[in-house]
């Protein structure tokens, strides 16, 4: 076992794998991570199956019976994608059992072509919960205007949810807003509210990435010394939201009835930029309560040479907030790169969804000769 990922553990986060395939789960590799690499939850998204189910053969024989059957692309990716979730919920139950529900997790994302229509997203929410049929896993909403009327509508079916695709300490209030607003109307509803579930996933290396190269194009000294900055300031001041409205009056009456925090996941935390430490958005967000949910190649890495010190987030609002003021100071549009975040976000898993529909046809046309 790796001592840096149960020193990360044991400071109280929990570590998910950004990634998920059928070779994976049948090779044994999955429960190979959960036993010596303290890994407690899966997360998914098109971009991932869409790699999934590309590669290798693991798919082939119930690519074929789903051409037998006669099924269309969309049914196929969906019967497809759900049984690996479904399975893997499975092989993460006794980590569900252990921690009463709190990890265990395993995500699954509604189409990212309905990211802009409320009802819809909710609708097909409602239908993968049914479909994959465990209780461990969380239906994965995108955190766009629209998309938070859904997560509210969709908690209070008593239904849980990973909101992702946050960038915006504001925006992220508003998530909170509608986690709030979903559990009351869940209880209103009868639901049990200590058996919903939630994470509120803030993507980290994706604003670095964008604000470097902002930084890069302005060019000054005092702008160029801002380079990689941002992300880890940000999801600081995030964390500082979370501890904010959960301890509200709100909250309190929540918690009283039984629910459980919607605890921050720090998702794409991946290092993209080859000067940096590959463990920095590992180091440098080290608090308990939250989740950092890693891509292999990050996961190995703070296995070998993470620098886990104990909380790392707790009281750094002012620091992040000093951050943001020299980066608005230097020139940089703060609330252009979120919109510019968000937009980008949802058009690449909507590409990656188109890229998986393409793949499943083809193998589907394959099957049928």
């Amino acid at each position: 076992m790796s001592t840096n990922l149960a020193a990360l553990s044991q400071a109280g986060v929990s570590i998910w794998l950004d990634d998920l395939s059928r070779e994976r789960i049948t090779s044994g590799n999955l429960a190979e991570l959960i036993r010596d690499k303290h890994v407690v939850g899966v997360t998914t998204n098109p971009t991932i199956f869409a790699g999934a189910l590309s590669d290798g053969e693991a798919y082939d024989e119930q690519v074929r019976e789903l051409a037998d059957r006669g099924a269309d692309v969309h049914a196929a990716v969906r019967e497809l994608t759900t049984t690996d979730v479904r399975d893997a919920a499975d092989a993460f139950r006794d980590v569900y059992t252990a921690t009463h529900g709190v990890d265990g997790r395993v995500s699954i994302e509604v189409d990212p072509g309905l990211a802009r229509n409320t009802d819809r997203t909710v609708a097909e929410a409602a239908d993968l919960w049914k479909t994959v049929d465990r209780p461990n896993i969380l239906v994965k909403i995108p955190a766009t205007e629209e998309g938070l009327p859904a997560i509210t509508k969709t908690l209070a079916q008593g239904i849980s949810v990973n909101v992702t695709l946050i960038f915006s300490v504001e925006r992220y209030r508003a998530v909170i807003d509608a986690y709030f607003a979903g559990l009351e109307q869940a209880k209103a509803n009868g639901h049990d509210l200590s058996s919903i579930h939630s994470v509120a996933s803030f993507f980290v290396s994706r604003v670095d990435s964008e604000i470097d190269k902002r930084l890069e194009a302005i060019g000054t000294d005092e702008a160029l010394g801002l380079r990689g900055e941002a992300a880890i300031a940000n999801a600081r001041l995030a964390y500082a939201a979370y501890e904010e409205l959960f301890s509200s009056e709100r909250w309190q009456a929540l918690k009283a009835a039984g629910a459980n925090p919607q605890r921050p996941l720090w998702a794409s935390t991946g290092v993209k930029n080859p000067d940096y430490s590959d463990t920095r958005y590992v180091d440098g967000l080290v608090v308990a309560g939250t989740v950092n949910t890693m891509p292999e190649s990050t996961l190995e890495s703070a296995a070998d040479h993470a620098n886990v010190t104990g909380d790392t987030v707790s009281g750094t609002a002012e620091q992040a907030q000093a951050v943001f003021d020299k980066l608005s100071a230097a020139g940089i549009d703060i609330t252009d790169v979120f919109i510019t975040l968000e937009n980008d976000g949802v058009d690449k898993f909507d590409k990656s969804w188109s890229e998986l529909l393409e793949t499943v046809s083809g193998q589907l046309q394959k099957a049928k000769g």
